[in-house]
């Protein structure tokens, strides 16, 4: 009978103590939790002594930085210049751009501002603008030579080598534009005003060729038409010869001796 007393004493006790232990614990939370919420700045909820701020107020975005080995955590209402703001339902976070020389950017990978003396090109930063690009209306934005206004394409031109129509059978063709507006008045950001393909043509004798080739062919005939009257000259010659070999001489007779 004594020793079931004891028992059930002994279980109360370790109830009572367990109880106690409980409430210290839920106490030192709360004074924990009341300590990290003490002291911190405007539009932080939940701060720390040696992180800053830990969590923010729904509207702002916080922004980490590093203090040797330490983070520090502020709250903003927008983010500054390197960075770009990425909203969540977890919190707000102020995210460095990535892209070298950006003052400010759309997403890692996108600048929308260079820094100063540099040219903003399609979300990167350039010391100048590339080939075939120029800063418009005086902005340090570069842009492209589509804006230059093109007139449309003429005719192709009849095909030709080396400045002739004929004597050929592969030669070029070309096509020409007009520029009607040029950015900032430099045509030389404005692209190409002609244009050149290859073509192919049955070939023709060129009228001089012909005409050549008639004298030619009149000097050859000529040549063989004097040859033959030399030749025929010299055949009348010795036929002539020949005759006046054959004529007989009358012989007048010796007189008889007296």
């Amino acid at each position: 009978m004594q020793l079931g007393l004891l028992v059930v004493v002994v279980f109360l006790s370790s109830m009572d103590l367990t109880g106690s232990s409980k409430v210290v614990k839920g106490k030192r939370q709360r004074r924990i939790s009341t300590e990290l919420s003490q002291g911190c700045a405007r539009g932080c909820d939940l701060c720390s002594e040696f992180n800053g701020c830990l969590r923010c107020s729904p509207k702002l975005f916080i922004l980490l930085e590093r203090n040797d080995i330490r983070q520090i955590g502020i709250c903003l209402p927008s983010c500054p210049l390197g960075y770009f703001g990425l909203r969540n339902t977890d919190m707000n976070k102020c995210i460095k751009c990535k892209i070298e020389n950006c003052e400010s950017c759309f997403s890692r990978n996108f600048c929308t501002k260079c820094k100063e003396g540099l040219y903003l090109h399609k979300g990167r930063c350039y010391v100048t603008c590339p080939e075939g690009y120029a800063a418009a209306n005086g902005t340090m934005e570069c842009s492209s030579p589509a804006q230059c206004e093109m007139s449309e394409w003429g005719p192709w031109g009849p095909c030709s080598k080396k400045r002739k129509l004929c004597g050929f059978k592969k030669g070029n063709e070309d096509r020409t534009r007009r520029i009607l507006q040029a950015p900032s008045g430099d045509v030389s950001l404005c692209p190409a005003t002609t244009e050149v393909r290859r073509c192919t043509v049955q070939k023709s004798q060129c009228p001089e060729g012909k005409r050549k080739k008639k004298e030619e062919q009149g000097k050859q005939d000529n040549g063989n038409r004097n040859r033959k009257d030399t030749k025929d000259t010299k055949s009348g010659t010795k036929k002539r010869k020949n005759k006046q070999r054959g004529a007989t001489v009358p012989t007048t007779p010796a007189s008889p001796a007296q």
